[in-house]
């Protein structure tokens, strides 16, 4: 059974800086791609980076420039390096892959709060 599990998540003051983990156990192929997500209190889950096994990135636009996703190559794991941190970045992260048949997995998810 493939399990995605983050760690990482904290309190942060606005500017500070965050790195979140991820690494997929139990999975025999490579998950493409490997993404974050996060929810933010009252809002919908959205997108905020993914990178796949080839290295093509995607960012959502509210993080360019801020945050950078990366991956261990050939090893199902992803990070999320998290700079200049605001309050609006607070949310639930997740992660996120895609397997066989484009099979979804989710993390348990971690919480990242920007306050003073």
């Amino acid at each position: 059974q493939v399990r995605l599990v983050e760690s990482g998540g904290n309190l942060v003051r606005p500017g500070g800086s965050l790195t979140l983990s991820c690494a997929a156990t139990g999975a025999t192929f490579n998950l493409n791609p490997m993404a974050w997500y996060r929810r933010a209190p009252g809002k919908e889950r959205e997108l905020v980076a993914s990178q796949t096994t080839l290295g093509s990135t995607t960012y959502a636009d509210s993080v360019k420039g801020r945050f950078t996703v990366s991956r261990d190559k050939g090893r199902n794991t992803v990070y999320l390096q998290m700079d200049s941190l605001k309050p609006e970045d607070t949310a639930v992260y997740y992660c996120h892959g895609v397997g066989r048949g484009k099979y979804e997995y989710w993390g348990q998810g971690t919480q990242v709060t920007v306050s003073s």
